[in-house]
């Protein structure tokens, strides 16, 4: 992981920050409603993969109230679409770290997906929205593959990721563990 963060990092000049925009709702809510009401870029015929999905994420420690830092850890699964007929699925390997609390994250997330073709692919996300509405973490983040098939290509990972229990933010421990539907489209 730190050989393709170094080289991302070197590349982009500065580090990955997750802001505080309540506008990725309206896209998780797009995503969720179906391909009709996606972009016309989002469609599967403008991308080179569509995938959906689930993602669990854990956070050691966990969101707070507070940001403080955190290292992230999870796992993802998707079913594809893809040009590539024989490309019909994939598993990833998430972790990452930087100051993440419940309203407010600034970190760095790589992606390690094996596909079931045996190909690879690391995603870095650097680009992104994470936001608790409700008590419930909706995800929108962008990256770049940095390395393996697709290398270059623009990744977008929209998600609504469920906390276990929400009152959590306020606890000493913190919420560890989200989990939920995402999708990934590398264009």
């Amino acid at each position: 992981m730190a050989a393709v963060l170094e080289r991302e990092w070197g590349a982009m000049g500065k580090k990955f920050s997750w802001g505080r925009t309540l506008g990725c709702a309206a896209s998780v809510a797009a995503l969720m409603a179906g391909p009709a009401a996606l972009p016309a870029a989002a469609h599967t015929s403008d991308a080179i993969v569509s995938c959906a999905g689930s993602n669990t994420i854990e956070f050691s420690p966990g969101l707070s109230l507070q940001a403080r830092r955190t290292r992230i850890s999870g796992s993802g699964a998707y079913s594809c679409l893809s040009a590539d007929p024989d490309l019909k699925w994939g598993k990833s390997v998430i972790t990452g770290g930087g100051s993440n609390g419940c309203f407010a994250s600034d970190a760095t997330t790589v992606e390690h997906i094996t596909w079931n073709t045996g190909e690879t692919t690391a995603v870095v996300y650097r680009l992104g929205n994470v936001q608790q509405v409700a008590g419930q973490a909706v995800v929108l983040v962008t990256g770049r593959v940095a390395s393996g098939k697709f290398e270059g290509r623009t990744v977008t990972s929209p998600g609504f990721q469920l906390t276990v229990d929400p009152l959590r933010c306020a606890s000493a421990k913190g919420v560890q563990l989200i989990t939920g539907p995402s999708t990934l489209l590398i264009v």
